[in-house]
């Protein structure tokens, strides 16, 4: 497959032109030629020297992550972003990102993906930033404990225990969903009448915001929270006859 078609593909299946004015992040093809032949195609959460130098030795032609190497522009290309470019221009390996549209995409993103692991239904957008909405809420029966236990078991947390501010009804069927960095929208989640929030890492505030406002709080991971959205694109591009890989590094955040 063409490197510019692949590209296309994300860019229209993703929404990316319309997160261009709300997302710090530069979506779509970060690093790569106008034109290139695709053969296989590794994707991972972050574009890091880890695993940028593992998709390179696994012979990957393009690498696709969530978290890239631009965020609104390079000035200078040294010290991390030199250690991070040079090896996929070395490599002759592109590099395509995809942010928040990869947060919101209601069947492929991130949200969807933790909203799966939780069987939720009757889902909406959630967590609105500029015109777009980067989450999903939905409905379910469930206790605190339950969802601790489910996500705990499902997600990949390296390790680390997923974390609950129970301050909300024991009773849990309304449930808001941002993942990543998402404890800013706490008060979105409490004016739509939500019974808990998911989000991957918190902030000190939200422990008294949320007890304050009687919300139950689910702190899973940053990293945990977002490997769904490169492995539903990793599972797309496989229907293309692409051979792909996921390079797996956790980060316990």
């Amino acid at each position: 497959m063409n490197l510019t078609d692949l590209a296309e593909r994300y860019d229209e299946r993703l929404r990316t032109g319309d997160f261009a004015d709300v997302d710090a992040s530069a979506n779509g093809l970060q690093v790569g030629p106008d034109e290139a032949e695709i053969e296989r195609v590794a994707f991972a959460v972050d574009a890091a020297e880890q695993t940028i130098e593992e998709a390179s030795a696994w012979g990957a032609d393009a690498l696709v992550a969530h978290h890239g190497v631009s965020w609104g522009g390079i000035e200078r290309v040294t010290g991390r972003d030199y250690r991070r470019i040079a090896p996929l221009i070395r490599s002759d390996m592109a590099l395509y990102v995809s942010h928040l549209p990869l947060d919101a995409h209601p069947d492929l993103g991130n949200a969807a993906g933790v909203a799966d692991v939780l069987g939720l239904d009757s889902r909406e957008p959630f967590g609105r930033m500029g015109p777009e909405h980067i989450g999903q809420r939905g409905r379910g029966e469930f206790t605190v404990p339950k969802i601790h236990d489910r996500l705990a078991a499902e997600l990949d947390t390296g390790g680390q225990e997923v974390q609950v501010f129970d301050f909300g009804p024991e009773t849990v069927e309304d449930v808001a969903i941002v993942t990543g960095s998402g404890v800013d929208w706490l008060d979105e989640a409490v004016s739509v009448g939500a019974d808990a929030l998911i989000t991957g890492e918190g902030k000190q505030k939200v422990f008294h915001e949320a007890r304050e406002a009687g919300i139950n709080v689910f702190l899973a991971g940053h990293y945990a929270t977002e490997t769904f959205g490169v492995q539903s694109l990793q599972s797309l591009t496989e229907e293309w006859d692409v051979e792909t890989t996921f390079i797996d590094v956790p980060t316990g955040l």
